[in-house]
C-alpha cells in the first residue's frame, strides 16, 4: 500500500526563480515555500515610502562613515533553498556591494517591507518568519504611513518603540536613522 504525500513545499525551486523572467508589467515574482507569488506593480504611495526610507538610510550610512553598508531597493534575496523561498524586499541594506540582481540572505543587515492593503496577514507573517529564519538582524514594516522597527532576538523580531511622531531616531537598524514619519506618505 502506498500513501500520497501532501507536502507543504511546492514544486518550484530557487533555481527556477533565478531563471524566471520578471513580470512584464513591473510586478514582482517571489517564491514562498516553492509556490509563485506575483504581486502587481507598486503604487505611487508605496514607491514614495520606499524611496523616502532608502534615502534616509543612505544619509544615515554616510553620516556614520560606514562604507560597508549599501541601502538598495527591489533586489532579489535567496532566503532558503531547503524551504524554496526567495523574496524581494522593498528596501534592503546589504553588507556587500550591490552588484548583481540576487543576493544570499547573509548579505542582509536590514529589510523593509512596505505593506499594501492587498497584502494578506498570512503573506506578512510568512515573510517575517522567513526573514527571521534566515537571520536578518533588522526588519522594518510600514503600513498606513506608520513605521514599525524590529531587532532579531532569539529567532523572533522584537519591536523597538519609536518615540513620538514627526522626526524620530530609529535605532533598530545597522546604524541610527533619523526619519520624518510625516514624509512616509505623499
Amino acid at each position: 500500500m502506498t500513501a500520497a504525500l501532501d507536502h507543504p513545499i511546492g514544486p518550484n525551486t530557487i533555481d527556477d526563480w533565478l531563471a524566471a523572467d520578471a513580470p512584464a508589467d513591473g510586478g514582482r515574482l517571489e517564491l514562498i515555500w516553492g509556490y509563485w507569488v506575483v504581486t502587481p506593480p507598486p503604487t505611487g504611495q508605496h514607491q514614495w515610502a520606499t524611496d523616502t526610507l532608502c534615502h534616509s538610510l543612505r544619509q544615515a550610512v554616510r553620516a556614520a562613515g560606514r562604507s560597508d553598508l549599501f541601502p538598495v531597493t527591489g533586489i532579489g534575496v535567496e532566503i532558503s533553498t531547503a524551504l524554496r523561498t526567495a523574496l524581494i524586499p522593498d528596501v534592503a541594506v546589504l553588507n556587500r556591494r550591490p552588484v548583481g540582481t540576487n543576493f544570499p540572505a547573509d548579505a542582509l543587515e536590514l529589510v523593509v517591507e512596505v505593506w499594501s492593503p492587498g497584502n494578506s496577514r498570512s503573506e506578512r507573517e510568512t515573510k517575517l518568519a522567513a526573514y527571521a529564519g534566515a537571520g536578518v538582524p533588522f526588519l522594518w514594516e510600514v503600513a498606513d504611513g506608520k513605521l514599525r522597527a524590529c531587532r532579531l532576538e532569539g529567532g523572533r523580531y522584537m519591536e523597538e518603540p519609536l518615540a513620538g511622531s514627526g522626526l524620530v531616531r530609529v535605532t533598530g537598524a545597522p546604524v541610527p536613522v533619523d526619519i520624518d514619519l510625516g514624509e512616509l506618505a505623499p
